[in-house]
């Protein structure tokens, strides 16, 4: 096999800047291109940039709450605490989204939408597609298109990777929440080379990290976006290194999965909703607290 050193883009129309940011780092300490993105068109279009700057609730916020909880059900409230969180200035820069087109770093590389093949919660690209990546593309990173299968896995010469936001041999499926649900101090992320199975693809790299002063879920999240800017460069330097072996885990060894409809339970989204809630009050405590005392050590040093 070959060095991997063409990369090609697996995106929704818009990125999170911890994408981006993942990218540039890519590009800045590894020696590879990126020649081609493909870009899911069956996702509706909006302004991704606006959702950067929400400061005040509006009726289309309302609108969408209700939209929401007709699929999400109890969900819908911790959803609606997150953005009650933004508009009060809990601003989490790494999630703030770019537009496929307004990204410098992808500017070079030709952009191809296309409408995936959807069974389920499957997707499949159309030949045409996957026939591009491989004549392109050493190896595909997935950043959007939902869980995908078919040809494409295994049409580039080293595959997709893709991140899991948790230890795939213990949270699958469902993996922050259901660790800040459990009360859980660490929590890890995986990058894995997909194969036909929900998060049991061949580990190419993996972090873990403390998240025992996090506050909240979305903090959770933020911190392991954090470590997946790194996580990127990492997994595919591995992929470069010849005498790297992914790490296959065996069925028996793979967590227990946790589906999506674990969260839209009540007393699952509630416990979660209760946590959020309570941290947001901690640590303005904290903050205060913490205000007090440099107050008091400016006074005491003034004096």
């Amino acid at each position: 096999m070959t060095k991997p050193s063409t990369v090609g883009i697996l995106a929704e129309p818009f990125l999170y800047e911890w994408q981006v940011r993942a990218i540039e780092r890519l590009q800045r300490e590894a020696d590879v291109t990126i020649p081609l993105v493909v870009v899911n068109s069956s996702t509706e279009e909006y302004d991704a940039e606006s959702w950067n700057k929400k400061s005040r609730l509006e009726f289309e916020d309302v609108r969408q709450f209700f939209k929401i909880a007709q699929r999400e059900r109890a969900w819908a409230f911790v959803l609606a605490e997150r953005t009650l969180g933004r508009v009060a200035g809990d601003d989490q820069k790494r999630w703030h989204r770019h537009s496929i087109e307004n990204i410098d770093c992808l500017a070079d590389a030709e952009h191809v939408r296309c409408t995936p093949l959807a069974d389920g919660n499957w997707n499949e690209l159309p030949d045409d597609v996957v026939d591009r990546l491989a004549a392109d593309c050493d190896v595909v990173v997935r950043f959007g298109f939902g869980l995908i299968r078919g040809d494409v896995l295994t049409a580039p010469e080293y595959g997709v990777v893709s991140f899991h936001p948790a230890d795939i041999r213990r949270y699958r499926g469902m993996g922050p929440p259901v660790a800040f649900h459990d009360g859980r101090t660490r929590a890890g992320s995986t990058l894995q080379r997909l194969d036909e199975s929900i998060d049991g693809g061949e580990i190419v790299a993996y972090e873990d990290v403390s998240i025992s002063n996090c506050h909240t879920l979305w903090e959770v999240f933020d911190r392991l976006a954090a470590l997946q800017v790194d996580l990127l460069t990492r997994g595919i330097s591995n992929l470069q290194d010849p005498t790297f072996d992914p790490a296959v885990v065996p069925d028996h060894q793979l967590g227990e999965f946790y589906s999506r409809d674990l969260r839209r339970s009540g007393a699952f989204a509630g416990r979660i909703l209760a946590k959020n809630c309570t941290g947001r009050l901690q640590r303005r405590l904290e903050r205060s607290q913490s205000s007090n005392r440099i107050v008091e050590y400016l006074s005491r040093w003034t004096n």
